[in-house]
């Protein structure tokens, strides 16, 4: 089965940080979300990330930010090669959840990552969020280590390469 659902992205705005900071407020979110508010005028600015709100059939429901993961000395995915993103993110309204919006979503975002000439995105969910692994294993994402600690907490290290060209013949 195919999932025919479109996302829409765009970027983060100081006018989304109420709804922002409401989403993260949210239990489920604030219990995998760093406890640190990532989200101010200052932090949106920061050329270090991207910040993007996602939209479905025009409902913004869910952020993803992406990053140069060789843009942070000792980053755990400068394993990665040179131009690989690492993404964060989570689905805000609780109605959204648990419908297969995080998977489509992770695909197609990191669809346009890569199509835009990134060779592999990075991902690093608690190894306890089972629904957070399932969603980026759906979306093509492949564990790539164990479990392990790094500098906001426990991760599991999962990739997603692009494809090589197919050859003719």
């Amino acid at each position: 089965m195919t999932d025919d659902r479109t996302y829409a992205f765009r970027r983060a705005t100081p006018d989304d940080l109420p709804m922002l900071r409401l989403w993260l407020a949210a239990p489920r979110v604030a219990r995998w979300w760093d406890d640190e508010d990532p989200f101010d005028d200052e932090d949106l600015a920061d050329k270090g990330f991207r910040a993007w709100i996602v939209s479905h059939e025009g409902r913004a429901f869910g952020y993803v930010q992406d990053y140069d993961v060789h843009g942070w000395p000792d980053h755990p995915f400068t394993f990665l090669p040179a131009g690989s993103r690492g993404i964060d993110l989570f689905i805000g309204p609780e109605d959204m959840a648990g419908q297969g919006h995080g998977s489509g979503l992770i695909r197609a975002f990191s669809d346009w990552l890569l199509a835009g000439g990134a060779p592999s995105v990075g991902a690093d969910p608690h190894p306890s969020n089972a629904g957070s692994i399932a969603a980026f294993a759906k979306a093509g994402f492949q564990p790539a280590g164990q479990p392990q600690d790094g500098p906001h907490g426990r991760y599991l290290p999962m990739v997603r390469v692009a494809r090589p060209p197919e050859r003719d013949g």
